[in-house]
């Protein structure tokens, strides 16, 4: 009890004497843990960003614009197709095409610390035969030629066996239900973090916005009625290697051998009134290959009727189309056959969730290739990638030389002639380039 009462007058007189001091150290150290719950923030605070996209993928299909976050291709496709240096920092072609040599960048890392190499690159083609002579180059031997073979190795490459990239974002975790992923986690060196979230489609992405479970939806179509929130911001990106085209199957009695018909539809679509953004082919107007003077198939009601003249009267007079299309597109599919019913052709609008089996027209979203390569879509080998089915000899040689030719400016005048016969043989009706949104919460 002494002792206590002790140590009790002892506190008091330590008080007495240092009052002013302990109150001013009281407040000093309340003005400092204030100060930095600002000041902290703004050199250390990381950020968490949850982002939703629609649609169904695996590891080997993630969007590119994810890709790209995480890892490097060995070279880069620019906006209008040129080919830059990545991660290898020169390459040559040998044998006219069939042999493509890569020399590494030696600077490139690894986000495990570890240098790039070629043996530690995961690439696996077909009919390709991949050596690696030394640590620093990578050489692939086709079995045929083929040209365009720098924009395949542009796509983003991951250290063998693993998900480890050479850029600024990290897989810090994955989950997956089967082989699709259901949400993946990318993590910098800052310790920020973009938990990025798949739904199945756009309506269940907008579900999840609503429901707070995600702060952000990139690369949709349709923003309604997310746009007209106050508390969004909305951003439009117009993506010139995507278009929206009536595919006119070309193996359907209507359309066979009906060139007059097929052009007299395309000349008969208000373009303007679906979109501004005209598309007049299916390769990009900032591609370096991109042909100005091909057939544009402006409104022209006039033309159109008198195109249908080259039709006998009797098919003429029975004509009747069905157009299909994705849920999406609907409304562009009405107006189109509003436009075709104008002219007195019956046309009816269904429904499908992908490419149909069977189909006489076909509405639909089209990503067209950065390299002006336009095989697999118009050759008539390609049956399972020919949405209109479509077979010419001409445009088949020109495809098949566009392949070969590794000269620039002749890849050029090929490319040409294929937008120019094609546009005239009007296998698809070029509609616009469609806008992208980006809906982001303030």
């Amino acid at each position: 009890m002494l002792k206590l009462r002790y140590y009790i007058r002892l506190l008091r007189a330590f008080i007495q004497r240092f009052k002013a001091l302990l109150v001013i150290g009281i407040l000093l150290g309340f003005v400092f843990f204030l100060s930095l719950n600002f000041i902290f923030p703004l050199f250390f605070a990381t950020t968490t960003q949850r982002i939703g996209y629609a649609g169904r993928f695996t590891t080997n299909t993630l969007p590119n614009p994810i890709q790209e976050l995480i890892s490097d291709g060995l070279v880069i496709v620019q906006a209008d197709g040129s080919i830059q240096p990545n991660l290898a920092s020169s390459w040559e072609f040998k044998d006219g095409g069939e042999t493509w040599i890569f020399h590494l960048d030696p600077n490139k890392q690894w986000q495990d610390g570890k240098k790039v190499t070629s043996q530690s690159l995961t690439y696996s083609f077909n009919d390709v035969i991949i050596e690696t002579p030394d640590s620093q180059t990578i050489v692939f031997r086709l079995k045929e030629k083929f040209s365009p073979f720098p924009s395949v190795v542009s796509i983003p490459i991951f250290k063998k066996g693993t998900l480890i990239g050479t850029d600024q974002w990290k897989v810090s975790k994955l989950s997956l239900v089967g082989d699709l992923i259901e949400y993946i986690v990318l993590t910098d060196k800052q310790g920020n973090k973009k938990i990025i979230k798949f739904y199945p489609s756009e309506e269940r992405a907008k579900t999840a916005f609503k429901l707070g479970e995600i702060d952000q939806i990139r690369d949709m179509l349709d923003p309604t009625p997310l746009k007209d929130w106050e508390t969004v911001t909305v951003d439009e990106n117009i993506t010139l290697n995507r278009y929206v085209a009536v595919f006119f199957n070309t193996q359907d009695p209507v359309f066979d051998k009906n060139k007059s018909l097929r052009q007299a539809l395309s000349y008969a679509i208000d373009k303007d009134s679906l979109s501004p953004n005209r598309a007049l082919g299916p390769i990009s107007p900032d591609s370096w290959t991109f042909n100005p003077q091909i057939k544009d198939y402006s409104f022209d009601t006039d033309r159109a009727k008198q195109l249908l003249t080259d039709i006998p009267k009797a098919q003429r007079e029975n004509l009747a189309i069905k157009l299909t299309t994705t849920s999406n597109l609907r409304a562009d599919a009405e107006r189109i056959a509003k436009n075709w019913n104008a002219i007195g052709i019956k046309t009816t609008v269904s429904l499908s969730s992908g490419i149909p089996s069977e189909y006489q027209a076909f509405l639909a979203i089209y990503d067209s290739p950065f390299d002006p390569d336009q095989y697999v879509t118009w050759h008539s080998s390609q049956q399972e990638t020919n949405i209109s089915k479509y077979s010419d000899p001409r445009i088949d040689k020109l495809l098949e030389d566009g392949r070969l030719e590794t000269n620039t400016n002749q890849r050029k005048v090929i490319y040409f002639d294929f937008q120019r016969f094609l546009l005239e043989d009007a296998p698809a009706a070029f509609l616009y380039h469609p806008i992208s949104y980006t809906i982001t919460r303030k």
